[in-house]
């Protein structure tokens, strides 16, 4: 009786000891945490602020939305006449730009994996600081929403 009382005691400190050094492993930053994390930009630009959310389940994003708000809260996607102006001269337009940029990121779970779409420059330059942001407020399992000076270049 002794003996798998010591053995029951042994087995029963082994798995504390186990489980106290490997909890600590998840929380080195490297692994995201579940959970809506939002990013947008601290000001306006030409109208527009543009934020990145995204969710993450078992380490993993698993949606991203990716738009722009203008100060009343309408979304730029729905803007048909925004598209309609915007398609006409750059080939490219609110709607597409947008969700390609977010499947983008869904598919490689990485921002350096996202390729720039020509007539979308300007909103790749925020894409990439917006979805890096929330990837590491996912990291550090922070989810109140991180605001990001965004500085993009105007042309001369």
């Amino acid at each position: 009786m002794k003996k798998c009382l010591r053995l029951l005691i042994l087995i029963l400190s082994v798995t504390v000891i186990l489980s106290a050094s490997l909890s600590g492993c998840a929380k080195d930053g490297s692994a995201m945490q579940d959970g809506y994390y939002t990013a947008e930009e601290k000001e306006f630009y030409h109208g527009w602020k543009e934020f990145v959310t995204i969710y993450v389940s078992n380490g993993q994003i698993v949606t991203v939305e990716y738009n722009a708000k203008n100060p009343a809260g309408f979304i730029k996607s729905w803007d048909m006449d925004y598209m309609r102006n915007m398609g006409s001269g750059s080939g490219t337009y609110p709607n597409e730009y947008t969700r390609t940029y977010a499947a983008e990121l869904l598919a490689a779970q990485d921002v350096d994996s996202i390729d720039l779409i020509t007539g979308a420059t300007n909103s790749y330059n925020t894409f990439v600081p917006l979805a890096r942001a929330a990837i590491e407020q996912a990291k550090k399992g922070d989810k109140t929403v991180i605001i990001v000076d965004v500085v993009l270049d105007e042309a001369p």
